[in-house]
């Protein structure tokens, strides 16, 4: 489990989708190889993903120049493996021609059919859908990724997906309510639970759709409550015993049609924003500072996807998630940075970025914040740059004349790694926080004797995590075995945390 969590800590999540469906159609050629996949062949597998991938590249390009926004090579490659993976490969003229006209409308969409640079649906999904509404009766999708030879492949992956970005609500509100409704339909008709669970496992979309589409960042909802309701919402219209007189839904209008749901409870904007200021404060962290043309709504301690174009991005890609370190009392968003020796590409070019030099934030989201009752006690922990979100919190509550009992516990290596101690010692004046600083260095690692010490009323309190995964994870050790219960720590985790 280590060497799994360890890769997947390592990786983004947008770059674990690629290799992900990389293996899936890799996989597909060894069945064909073996005969296990009659309805096609390996030359029609590649000559099929050429050409849609081709499609996708010329649209997403010619696009991306119209409209004046970064190309992102990750994204156009996943669409076309979806494509790809959904749409049965052939040559023939039919089939080529539902691939290109699928392939243009999945990646036209993200530009056109957005509102303040936000794209409303799944672009495979919707390329899919239109495609096979224009062109009826080609039977071009097929989900032939779903059939019982692939399973493993698929459902393994998976799985290190939802894992990856920790939607496991999604998922399982998704395969509950999928299941329960066919359980339900099928009750009356010789009802047999062990025959319609593996109809659903062998024979459906059920696990490329619910692990792979269903669960796209960009059009999923930011929050637990509302991925639930989505997750539901999309398996109503998902089983095929779902008719509506002589119309059954595909998976594909399921999807969209969730969409738009996630779409309205949904943050709205994708911001182009122009860096201000680059701050240091430390020898290898930075502070990027980004001008609004104006204010946004977002809580302290949320985090937003950054996506920003380099010639050639390494295998890390060209989009990280960041906490934002402003507070939405700020005229402005700021991005606490830590550099390191051999960093990546996309570091390397956030490195070098000119002041009024552009970058993409969207995908607000994260539950990361402070609680809505103000009498609840707090303890932050915070190792390295982790403790950008505190700073968010806190600048928030300075600016609102808010005060909350709250210690800080703020662990680094070295003194000069330690940031933002202005703003703490201010907070500490003028609303009480109590400052736990710990160097490691020369003070060792902060221990449960250090918190049961430092902090006697720790167990009435709950507890914010937030830094490197090794010390999130010790951390939800050491105040496991102090008998802290889990409903009292919270931990800041985003997709992508590569």
């Amino acid at each position: 489990m280590k060497i799994i969590d360890d890769f997947l800590n390592g990786i983004t999540m947008y770059r674990l989708m690629l290799y992900y469906l990389v293996v899936i159609l890799l996989w597909a050629l060894i069945l064909c190889l073996f005969g296990k996949l009659p309805f096609t062949s390996p030359i029609a597998i590649v000559g099929s993903f050429a050409f849609i991938t081709t499609v996708c590249w010329l649209v997403n390009k010619f696009f991306a120049l119209i409209f004046k926004v970064p190309a992102n090579p990750e994204s156009f490659y996943i669409t076309a493996f979806i494509l790809c993976l959904i749409i049965t490969p052939a040559l023939d003229l039919s089939s080529l021609t539902f691939m290109f006209l699928a392939a243009v409308l999945a990646m036209a969409s993200k530009f056109i059919l957005c509102i303040n640079r936000k794209h409303l649906f799944n672009p495979a999904a919707f390329g899919a859908f239109i495609t096979g509404l224009v062109l009826a009766g080609s039977g071009g999708v097929t989900w032939w990724v779903s059939t019982a030879v692939m399973l493993p492949v698929v459902l393994l992956g998976g799985i290190l997906i939802v894992k990856k970005i920790k939607k496991w609500d999604l998922l399982l509100s998704f395969l509950v309510v999928v299941l329960a409704i066919s359980f339900i339909l099928s009750f009356s008709k010789n009802f047999q639970p062990v025959a319609i669970f593996k109809d659903f496992l062998l024979n459906s979309p059920l696990i490329f759709f619910g692990f792979v589409m269903l669960t796209e960042p960009s059009t999923t909802p930011p929050n637990r409550l509302y991925r639930v309701i989505y997750g539901a919402i999309v398996a109503v219209l998902f089983g095929p015993q779902i008719h509506f007189g002589s119309f059954t839904p595909t998976p594909e209008m399921a999807l969209l049609t969730g969409n738009i749901f996630s779409f309205l409870v949904s943050p709205k904007e994708v911001l182009l924003l122009k860096l201000k200021q680059k701050n240091q404060l430390s020898p290898d962290t930075y502070d990027f500072v980004f001008g609004l043309d104006h204010k946004i709504n977002y809580l302290a301690g949320q985090y937003m996807e950054w996506t920003l174009a380099s010639q050639k991005p390494d295998l890390r890609g060209a989009r990280r998630y960041f906490t934002l370190a402003s507070s939405p009392t700020e005229d402005t968003l700021r991005i606490g940075v830590k550099f390191y020796p051999n960093g990546s590409t996309f570091k390397k070019s956030l490195d070098e970025m000119p002041l009024a030099g552009t970058i993409v934030a969207a995908q607000l989201a994260g539950e990361f914040t402070l609680p809505k009752d103000p009498a609840k006690k707090l303890v932050f922990i915070a190792g390295g740059i982790g403790v950008t979100p505190f700073r968010s919190m806190i600048k928030y509550l300075l600016d609102n004349k808010e005060s909350r009992d709250i210690v800080l516990i703020y662990s680094v290596k070295n003194d000069v790694d330690l940031v933002y101690l202005d703003l703490f010692n201010q907070a500490e004046k003028v609303f009480g926080l109590k400052k736990i600083i710990n160097v490691s260095e020369r003070m060792g690692m902060v221990t449960r004797e250090v918190i049961a010490r430092d902090i006697p009323d720790f167990k009435s309190r709950t507890f914010y995590l937030s830094g490197p995964h090794g010390m999130v994870d010790g951390f939800k050790k050491t105040l496991s075995i102090l008998g802290v219960p889990g409903g009292q720590i919270k931990t800041d985790y985003f997709p992508g945390y590569a």
